[in-house]
């Protein structure tokens, strides 16, 4: 071979491997994050529909969703979690979207049998299974709600040590704290995850009659990002605003808690308003459009790393969708 030749052939090479390398990146799954970019918001909604997860991942639109956490998936009473292969059809469908997936553990009324899994003597077994968990079905991370009683002596270790063992797996850790309880969270604690979800929401409800009134107010969301960017010394873009798509009834025949879906197909308009009466002299208090608008530009002006959502199956489509509003400010 002539030295001509052999430069053609090599000139050839590199450019074919060039174009390779190149369809690779512009063909690579990229996940959304903040990575410098203060212009875009993540929006991370949660999809509460353990006993369906193919009927609820039907229903997420996700071109108006960055991350999705799948709530709640918890062990039974020995700490496994049982198989599901809805499961990991739910977390291809959104890596295929370009959106990463969080197993969310615990919740507001988690099995009672929680508690001991905390515990030192089955803590490490607990805590690997969660690992299997997230390695079988390809999670991007485990989001920790756990709540009330359950942040007690515990918790601190509890974290501690699941943070030890999903990091180096390069999964991401994040939790849904509320500022109320936030200071029994010790600063070391709050250091080992990665984004706090803030559940700026049920500062009041139908458990305590004596105190009727709006459970999510525009006050609420700058109250708690203070708390946790100021006090807390959380950065920005660590924190995710937790915004509501429900709202709570007071008073004589008023549901306990109606989803905004089911609120505005009752009571027409009522996307416009923040509350609504009822036939029976009841009032029912949510947040709608604008409200949910005013709150996600908060975001946006402060940086913050994005929104939160409880939960994604109480939005309507269209042009009433709470969604499509978050979308339109970010």
């Amino acid at each position: 071979m002539s030295n001509f030749q052999f430069m053609n052939h090599t000139r050839n090479f590199i450019f074919i491997l060039l174009l390779v390398l190149f369809i690779i990146a512009c063909t690579r799954k990229t996940f959304p994050g903040n990575s410098g970019n203060t212009n875009k918001l993540r929006v991370l909604g949660y999809l509460a529909s353990s006993k369906n997860w193919i009927y609820g991942i039907n229903a997420v639109d996700f071109l108006k969703i960055t991350d999705l956490n799948l709530a709640f998936i918890n062990p039974d009473s020995t700490g496994n979690f049982p198989p599901n292969e809805d499961l990991r059809r739910v977390v291809q469908l959104a890596h295929e979207n370009n959106v990463r997936v969080f197993a969310s553990i615990g919740g507001g009324n988690p099995p009672s049998y929680m508690a001991t899994l905390m515990k030192s003597d089955k803590r490490t077994s607990f805590i690997s299974n969660i690992v299997a968990l997230a390695d079988t079905y390809n999670f991007d991370g485990i989001d920790v709600d756990i709540e009330n009683d359950l942040i007690n002596d515990q918790y601190a270790p509890f974290v501690y040590e699941l943070a030890m063992a999903v990091k180096p797996k390069k999964k991401l850790l994040t939790a849904a704290l509320a500022s109320w309880n936030g200071d029994i969270v010790s600063d070391t604690t709050l250091q080992q995850y990665d984004f706090i979800n803030v559940m700026s929401y049920d500062k009041t409800g139908p458990w305590d009659t004596t105190r009727p009134g709006q459970h999510s107010p525009f006050s609420m969301v700058a109250d708690d990002f203070n708390y946790f960017h100021s006090k807390r010394n959380i950065s920005p873009d660590r924190l995710l605003i937790g915004l509501p798509f429900y709202g709570y009834g007071f008073g004589a025949g008023a549901a306990f808690g109606m989803s905004y879906k089911q609120i505005i197909a009752t009571y027409p308009g009522a996307e416009t308003k923040d509350e609504v009466a009822t036939a029976e002299g009841a009032t029912i208090y949510y947040n709608g459009i604008a409200t949910i608008k005013q709150k996600s530009l908060f975001a946006k002006q402060n940086k913050a790393s994005g929104i939160m959502i409880w939960q994604l199956l109480g939005d309507t489509t269209g042009s009433l969708s709470l969604l499509k509003a978050i979308n339109d400010v970010k």
